[in-house]
């Protein structure tokens, strides 16, 4: 029987000032969101995060949608329909109502926007965080979209609390990394082949901020991040490298375009 195998897909790409990302970075940055996509040998697909809701690749509709302010800060007039999870499923041959399970490391608008895609799927979510998002404080508002959440009670949500080994084989283990948001979760998963990686979510936007320590604007708590990033640092000396969703070296890294690691 084949083992797990994972591949890579840019469902956000974004272009913004970098002290969008790192507090008072200078600069601009093209930036990717990445979602991946996991086939497991006895479950299935699995999905971790959704990307940015297709609405935002209609001029007509997608100011709007995210509000005209938030698009044109993060610059998301680039994001075109087949930039969505589910035209990139479906260059992996892979039909949205296949995926079985749907992970999110958190609920913000480019990492949730892909929600209602799979009504058949067990969406997993902290409970701290499912909860922020649909009454988040007014100053991280702007980054939670409600319209992503209009089907989220008609969805299979299985909340948890803490770290969880998926499947409880050791193939996709959560865990708990709060921080940016309230209920932030990472995924360190063990391939068969190369072993043992990490899809660290937004704990670093960019790799420099995330040396230095430096808060992302909307990082809900910077006590919680540093925390949190602690941890990650430690995880990282350990042999387990560390893939941060909008870094574009650590994107391309990662198996992409059909490619696959296992």
């Amino acid at each position: 029987m084949p083992g797990l195998r994972m591949s890579a897909m840019n469902v956000g790409p974004l272009s913004c000032d970098t002290n969008l990302l790192v507090a008072f970075a200078p600069g601009h940055n093209d930036v990717p969101t990445t979602a991946a996509v996991f086939e497991h040998p006895k479950h299935g697909v699995v999905l971790w995060d959704t990307g940015i809701n297709d609405t935002m690749a209609d001029p007509a509709r997608a100011d709007d949608y995210w509000g005209a302010p938030v698009r044109a800060a993060f610059g998301a007039q680039g994001f075109k329909r087949d930039d969505a999870v589910d035209r990139q499923l479906d260059k992996l041959s892979i039909k949205t109502k296949d995926v079985r399970y749907v992970v999110y490391s958190h609920l913000h608008l480019d990492h949730a926007g892909g929600m209602s895609y799979f009504p058949d799927a067990v969406h997993v979510v902290q409970r701290d965080e499912i909860r922020y998002a649909l009454w988040p404080d007014p100053w991280t508002r702007p980054v939670y979209c409600q319209k992503d959440f209009k089907d989220i009670r008609n969805l299979n949500i299985f909340e948890i609390e803490g770290d969880l080994d998926l499947f409880d084989d050791g193939s996709l283990r959560l865990v708990k990394a709060p921080g940016h948001t309230p209920g932030q979760q990472v995924l360190i998963a063990d391939l068969p082949n190369r072993g043992r990686i990490c899809l660290a979510a937004d704990t670093g936007h960019q790799r420099a901020g995330f040396e230095s320590m430096t808060p992302m604007p909307w990082d809900w708590s910077t006590g919680a991040m540093t925390m949190t990033r602690m941890h990650m640092k430690q995880l990282e000396r350990s042999g387990v490298p560390l893939f941060f969703c909008h870094d574009a070296d650590d994107f391309a890294k990662l198996p992409s375009g059909g490619k696959y690691w296992d």
